[in-house]
């Protein structure tokens, strides 16, 4: 077979957030070590450090095409074998109009599939392979074959380099190191909010937060820290695997980003701060793969409901900040259930597929 062209088709920025670049990059960088040309489709807006991810690769950025006549044109054009899509807003039918072109298509999903027809599916999120509650609709039959489940989670080389050989042991610390950090960009906002609740626990510690953009730095440099507390706003860093391991906790948001942490081994706090996240923030808490804090609407509400919910809260992260053993035991749970292999079984799985079309041909 000659050299297999692939393109990723993904967008990032401040509202639309990271996480479908991240994973496509994690993507890019197996196909790459297989020996592939890849290339990514998209709109990458103001966010120099991804773009900087893309350069060093060596991986070019074309824009992102539409429609799925544009999508079809672009394969086309690129002489493309493979075209893998991770977007909740193009046009579902541009799966069905790339098959029919003949460019084998992934569709990276997370729990819907928004109608698209593809050759493969991806859904990397923990239990996605389980069956929901009896009260659940049966799931949609898909045309092609879906990969579902942690054992596919798509993690970049820095966090699988940076995994432990073993989970870390429970370790008795006076002032704890906490990393907060919320997606790429923190287009929601949570890291001014959750850094109130960590300083709500009285607890001494020493706090990192991963500020995505400027308005978000100014109002976590607003919070006043108490006894014992030190708050560091650092910008978004390629170091991150690096402080994860390094931290003694971790909060975060409910995202792409879980995968990581359970690679890593990270003792993790989580709040789900867009909807799409609730089924996946929930499995991934009742098996103690990492502690709940709740919705951001919740710990955000005016009033009473606000005040309990970040209390709530608060209590759930002071029992973590004063517990070893607690913080060892979501840290083995999650080290054990994500090994880092995702990306390299999704790359096998599209390439077997590739090759049996091109013997059926």
């Amino acid at each position: 077979m000659s050299t297999l062209r692939v393109g990723l088709r993904c967008d990032a920025g401040p509202q639309r957030g990271v996480g479908h670049l991240v994973r496509c990059l994690a993507l890019a960088e197996e196909f790459l070590a297989r020996g592939a040309h890849v290339a990514v489709f998209g709109t990458v807006e103001r966010l120099p450090w991804a773009t900087a991810e893309l350069t060093a690769r060596g991986i070019p950025l074309h824009p992102g095409p539409e429609t799925p006549a544009e999508l079809v044109e672009a394969a086309h054009r690129h002489e493309l074998d493979v075209l893998v899509l991770d977007s909740y807003e193009l046009d579902p039918a541009g799966a069905g109009a790339l098959r029919a072109a003949g460019v084998f298509t992934l569709a990276v999903i997370d729990g819907d599939s928004r109608g698209q027809v593809a050759d493969l599916y991806l859904d990397q999120n923990f239990g996605a392979e389980l069956p929901g509650p009896a009260s659940a609709a049966e799931p949609p039959v898909l045309p092609g074959r879906l990969l579902a489940g942690s054992g596919y989670a798509l993690l970049r080389d820095s966090v699988i380099t940076a995994r432990p050989p073993v989970p870390p042991p429970a370790t008795t610390v006076s002032r704890p190191r906490v990393l907060a950090f919320f997606g790429g960009t923190d287009a929601v906002g949570a890291a001014p909010v959750l850094t109130r609740v960590l300083v709500a626990t009285g607890h001494p510690m020493d706090l990192t937060v991963i500020v995505g953009r400027p308005e978000i730095e100014a109002e976590v440099e607003d919070v006043a820290p108490g006894r014992g507390q030190i708050i560091r706003p650092v910008p978004p860093t390629s170091a991150l695997p690096k402080l994860i391991t390094e931290a003694d906790l971790v909060v975060s948001a409910a995202g792409t980003s879980t995968w990581e942490l359970c690679c890593l081994g990270a003792p993790a706090a989580l709040v789900c701060v867009v909807d799409n996240q609730r089924e996946s923030y929930g499995r991934v808490v009742r098996h103690g793969l990492a502690a709940g804090l709740g919705e951001l609407p919740e710990l955000t509400a005016a009033g009473v409901a606000g005040r309990a919910a970040r209390a709530t809260a608060a209590r759930t992260l002071h029992g973590l900040l004063s517990s070893p053993q607690r913080r060892a035991t979501l840290a083995a749970q999650a080290w054990s259930t994500v090994d880092g292999q995702g990306r390299a079984r999704v790359v096998d799985a599209v390439l077997d597929a590739v090759r049996a079309a091109a013997v059926s041909d």
